[in-house]
């Protein structure tokens, strides 16, 4: 009496056995990739977002009114926000990396919700009449965006948001006559600095 027909040769795997094995390594490489650090982060726009910011504090200083003020620095907001977008994502496309996948999914989660904290207050703030309180609060929440959101990109970026935080912390106790110069400091300054160290240790 003879054996059970052999399905496959002696050499071979089962097919059991190859499709478990496919499955261990799809959930070691996608385990790797969400572990890595979002490395996307566009150095180069920084300093364009921290040149755009000093230039929004040279344009603030000369308004004649608070809502003036407010207005050049909320277009400042949201050019500077464009730019990021913009760079980021031509700096993910060369490297091959997703925005909305793994570590750049996580780096994008971890950033909205200050910004979106920032925004609220801001209201809040100009319907109090507590417009002095801007650049501070801007600061603080714009440097725990970067911490956050940083914490899944390489160690220098919540660096520079912890910078930010103190400075935001800074302008909170200081005269409200000095807000704009914390703003060209923070967004300014900042930006351009640590966008400099970025382009150069990590690739644009």
């Amino acid at each position: 009496m003879t054996g059970p027909i052999a399905l496959y040769d002696d050499d071979e795997e089962p097919p059991a056995l190859r499709d478990q094995a496919a499955a261990n390594l799809r959930f070691i490489r996608d385990a790797m990739a969400s572990s890595t650090a979002f490395t996307a982060v566009s150095g180069r726009g920084g300093m364009v977002m921290g040149a755009t910011a000093v230039a929004a504090a040279v344009v603030a200083s000369r308004t004649d009114s608070r809502d003036e003020w407010l207005m050049v620095w909320l277009l400042a907001a949201a050019l500077a926000g464009a730019i990021g977008v913009v760079a980021t994502h031509q700096k993910a496309r060369v490297a091959g990396v997703s925005l909305f996948a793994g570590p750049g999914r996580k780096f994008a989660l971890g950033l909205a919700p200050p910004l979106v904290a920032g925004a609220l207050l801001t209201a809040v703030l100009l319907r109090s009449g507590d417009a002095g309180l801007l650049a501070g609060v801007w600061l603080l929440l714009y440097g725990v965006a970067v911490v956050t959101g940083g914490t899944f990109s390489v160690r220098i970026v919540p660096v520079m948001g912890a910078c930010l935080m103190v400075l935001g912390a800074a302008a909170l106790f200081s005269p409200a006559g000095w807000g704009n110069w914390y703003l060209a400091a923070g967004f300014g300054g900042l930006q351009i600095g640590f966008g400099a160290l970025i382009a150069r240790g990590f690739g644009g």
